[in-house]
């Protein structure tokens, strides 16, 4: 909650001159970057940038980001260039949290910095690689709790980015797998309004985008999309995008002392049909989730083979840029789920292939 003003002193850089703005701006329950506190304090603060906005520079610039690109979101390693991958997915969810804090006077920058770095551990494969790792390694593990790791830990060989806490707090409890769109069981979503923002324009930008892909590669029509859906939200990308924004906008607001988020009782009831028919008609159609199936054989062939030949682990270790094994730091299972967690499609691909596939002597 914005409640310390920073004080005004002479020649003040332009970080501070941006803060003092933050104040005069933001609503009261907005997170001022004064605010911010990191797991290793920075010897020398930005002269120009706030933490956030450091936060968001130090995701955009790491490998984890940049493998976002062949990252599958719904369809596997697309060859068409229309499709979403991972890193348009994270662009989307961005566009669509600085939207919606900025229009309800929040901090834009940590909404921002937390969309950029929400899916940084999202495995290849997608949800597919998820579930891989579910069963052969931790029926704990999930992608929110692995982005974590990855910027605390994994990144900058094995230093991490050392973000501030308000970001790592929204990167881990974005995600909300098919539970309530708008949970309301305390700590179940972020400590800051910003964060919780991320977890609905994650949702916001998947169901739009998904249909959209959906409807482009026909594994859906039109004529099959629920008549709610389009009643309620709009006939196009663009005017459901919109609608839901707005409506969220619209409708949240402070309840008892508190900032309650609300998409609308319309609103909500049409997202929450797209989504199960998504969930049935796309998700879990034959077309994709038969693609799924052998995308689980690759990451749990790939799986076994480190757990057996680690010394070949380190090897991908090292070309990927990342810290090697370090046994009294990790377990063999934690670093082998950390080095296919960070791989893309293809590179999993590739590398399955060439440890699997036969290769004439002559």
């Amino acid at each position: 909650m914005n409640t310390t003003i920073p004080q005004i002193k002479q020649n003040p850089s332009i970080r501070e001159i941006f803060q003092q703005r933050e104040h005069n701006f933001l609503s009261k329950y907005g997170t001022p970057s004064t605010s911010a506190e990191r797991r290793h304090p920075d010897v020398t603060p930005s002269n120009i940038r706030t933490p956030f906005q450091l936060d968001r520079d130090r995701i955009v610039y790491s490998n984890a980001f940049r493998r976002l690109k062949y990252k599958t979101q719904v369809f596997l390693s697309p060859l068409g260039d229309h499709y979403r991958t991972r890193l348009t997915h994270t662009l989307e969810v961005s566009e669509t949290a600085r939207n919606i804090a900025r229009a309800m006077r929040l901090n834009e920058d940590l909404a921002e910095a937390v969309a950029l770095g929400h899916d940084l551990g999202h495995t290849p494969f997608g949800h597919a690689g998820e579930t891989a790792l579910i069963e052969v390694y931790t029926s704990r593990f999930t992608h929110s709790d692995q982005s974590l790791r990855v910027v605390d830990v994994l990144e900058n060989r094995g230093k991490g980015l050392n973000l501030t806490k308000q970001v790592r707090d929204g990167i881990l409890k974005h995600s909300k797998g098919f539970g309530n769109i708008i949970p309301a069981t305390p700590g179940e979503t972020a400590s800051t309004i910003e964060g919780r923002i991320v977890r609905v324009a994650d949702i916001i930008a998947y169901l739009n985008h998904d249909l959209d892909d959906a409807l482009r590669g026909k594994v859906i029509s039109k004529d099959e999309v629920p008549d709610i859906c389009i009643r309620k939200l709009g006939t196009t990308h663009a005017d459901r995008a919109s609608t839901m924004m707005e409506q969220l906008v619209y409708n949240s607001g402070p309840q008892n002392g508190e900032f309650i988020l609300n998409m609308g009782k319309e609103t909500m009831e049409a997202m929450t049909i797209l989504r199960k028919f998504l969930f049935e008609k796309v998700y879990r159609s034959p077309a994709v989730h038969g693609e799924f199936v052998k995308a689980k054989k690759v990451i749990i062939g790939l799986y076994t083979y480190f757990m057996e030949n680690p010394d070949e682990m380190q090897k991908e270790l090292e070309k990927m840029e990342m810290a090697p094994w370090d046994s009294a730091k990790n377990t063999l299972n934690r670093s082998v789920c950390d080095v296919i967690a960070s791989m893309t499609d293809r590179y999993a691909l590739k590398l399955y292939a060439r440890l699997f596939f036969p290769n004439p002597l002559v």
